[in-house]
């Protein structure tokens, strides 16, 4: 008989007792809103920014309504204008060049490897073209970071990092989005850590962080922050940072600070399901498993594999055979949009020219997400399903 999977891709798991205990207590004494304090409370926007700085082992941290508010926060706050360049991903999801055209800057894109990470050689190629770089760790895959920073920091370029798919990641020992000026994080139901929608920021800057508490709405309430700078150096930029409200609230940051004491448990949850997923994968004929550096230490919440130089129908054709049998696959090769897989030909709103070399990873790239709610037996059996589906396309030619 053949084997199908009727699990669920989106579903997640429950929200933790710890977490809805503590959003509870929010709702009952109603101070929704982060500067909303009774006296001598801290409240839980200011608590969860200051145990999120100690996490990532940043200075300043800001916790604001969503992680692409949070890009374009980081962007406005290193003295992006309407109008300059700004380098990113040619591979990545939409809030990305997204927050950089909500600025008002213009996206370069630069080129995918077949790691499915930023083309480091395209990257020094198009140094001089910006002075900013919104690099995304796409579907967490980290690139070499040491190499990347050295060209950075060659070319004067200031790094913002798109942490949304690598929260609990780390290169070289290094937490991910420690490394540029500004690290950009996603608490949306399916990043690593669940409030609905909401974002963090870390930076050690110290006016990057005051531009941003001011640009988040703080109304001039910056010394009930508990991760933010002392206040001379708002001083320096409070009258000339405009208030662009999107403040995380009370409720939602109670929700998180669980999540986020319990987060290496989860990444190894994540790993060992990627990990099944992956050795299933392996040998299959026409699939290429992404290969993971000895530096990146990843958390495995989506899977990501090639089909390299197969005919878009072929493609198609594993893809429904796939689905047929309860297993779905993303395609960012598709000619149009679905869902998530825009890429950088898809965005009318930004200039790009043609990028053959990165149109052929683009044109083979699969995605799965692996969300907790599936048993390691899931796992075996999703990467049966794919493996028997792709060869027999594979083979049938």
């Amino acid at each position: 008989m053949t084997e199908t999977f009727s699990g669920s891709f989106t579903q997640q798991e429950p929200i933790p007792d710890e977490a809805i205990e503590a959003a509870l207590a929010v709702l009952r004494h109603g101070r929704l809103h982060r500067y909303n304090l009774a006296k001598g409370e801290l409240g839980e926007t200011a608590l969860l920014e200051q145990e999120f700085a100690a996490q990532t082992g940043a200075r300043y941290c800001l916790a604001v309504a969503s992680g692409g508010y949070a890009l374009a926060t980081a962007l406005r706050a290193v003295g992006v204008k309407p109008g300059d360049a700004v380098l990113t991903n040619a591979f990545t999801l939409a809030p990305v060049p997204g927050a950089i055209a909500s600025v008002g800057a213009r996206p370069v894109f630069v080129g995918v490897t077949e790691s499915l990470t930023i083309d480091l050689d395209d990257l020094a190629a198009k140094a001089g073209a910006a002075r900013v770089l919104m690099l995304s760790h796409m579907r967490g895959h980290l690139c070499d970071m040491d190499r990347l920073m050295q060209i950075c920091d060659a070319a004067g370029i200031t790094v913002i990092e798109d942490c949304a798919h690598t929260m609990g990641a780390a290169w070289n020992g290094v937490a991910s989005g420690r490394q540029g000026a500004v690290g950009c994080y996603s608490c949306q139901t399916y990043k690593h850590v669940n409030s609905g929608e909401g974002g963090l920021l870390v930076t050690d800057d110290e006016e990057i962080a005051a531009r941003a508490v001011m640009l988040s709405g703080s109304y001039m309430l910056y010394e009930r922050h508990l991760a933010a700078p002392g206040p001379e150096v708002f001083e320096r930029i409070k009258y000339h940072t405009p208030n662009i409200s999107g403040r995380m609230d009370n409720l939602r940051a109670a929700i998180l600070r669980p999540q986020l004491r319990a987060l290496s448990t989860q990444v190894a949850r994540w790993n060992e399901r990627y990990q099944r997923i992956e050795a299933g994968l392996r040998g299959t004929p026409g699939l290429t498993v992404i290969e993971r550096p000895e530096a990146e230490t990843y958390v495995g919440s989506s899977i990501q594999f090639l089909l390299l130089d197969w005919a878009a129908d072929k493609v198609q054709e594993a893809l429904r055979r796939c689905a047929a049998r309860g297993v779905e696959l993303k395609w960012f090769g598709t000619p149009e949009p679905v869902g998530f897989t825009s890429r950088y030909d898809s965005w009318r709103y930004a200039e790009s020219a043609p990028m053959p070399a990165s149109d052929r990873v683009l044109a083979g790239i699969i995605d799965m997400r692996v969300p907790l709610t599936f048993s390691l037996e899931d796992c075996d059996l999703i990467a049966r399903i794919i493996r028997a589906e792709v060869g027999a396309v594979w083979q049938n030619g």
